[in-house]
């Protein structure tokens, strides 16, 4: 079934649309949610959970892009559940893939929503004009949280190559958002 017409389905209010995300995007959803938790029986719950915002946030939104989307609300979903649940024992994926990158990112104490809008911006523009195989590697560490060995394996690539192409990009992207005017 296509995005739009589970869409549909949710505007209905039709409990199909759930079954039919589930069916498209469950184990992508799963995979994200396992890689920042760690835990399948978290993921899974946590995916449900994901489901249930969906249900809850369409309508009134009319996302145009469903499964990133989706991907978005399972991501931020697991990303609060490891920083709930595990307060002192951090996930190792997430928490060596915010250090890599606590280097190159404007101070965290980032008060306004807008401030932090226009750095995501800024960091899709950069991104938008990188090489799409470091785009993708980029992507799959930082918000997949993928492991430097998945995504080696991924693309048929050494471990030592996708933590060279990961190095300089961060420092890539560092250098973008200072000329964009970030403090760093």
């Amino acid at each position: 079934m296509d995005d739009a017409t589970i869409i549909e389905l949710y505007f209905a209010r039709n409990e199909q649309a759930i079954r039919e995300t589930d069916n498209k995007y469950g184990k992508l959803c799963l995979h994200i949610s396992k890689n920042i938790l760690s835990n399948t029986q978290d993921a899974e719950e946590c995916v449900n959970d994901s489901y249930l915002a969906v249900w809850n946030k369409i309508p009134p939104t009319r996302p145009c892009n469903f499964s990133a989307f989706l991907c978005k609300i399972v991501r931020n979903l697991s990303l609060k559940k490891t920083e709930y649940a595990l307060a002192e024992k951090r996930n190792r994926n997430a928490t060596v893939s915010f250090s890599e990158l606590e280097a190159i990112l404007p101070d965290r104490s980032i008060a306004c929503n807008a401030e932090r809008d226009e750095l995501a911006k800024a960091i899709s523009r950069f991104l938008a004009d990188e090489k799409e195989i470091a785009r993708h590697v980029f992507i799959r560490r930082y918000f997949f949280f993928d492991s430097v060995s998945d995504i080696a394996k991924r693309y048929s690539f050494t471990e030592s190559k996708v933590k060279n192409m990961l190095y300089h990009t961060r420092n890539k992207l560092r250098d973008y958002l200072r000329k964009e005017g970030f403090y760093i």
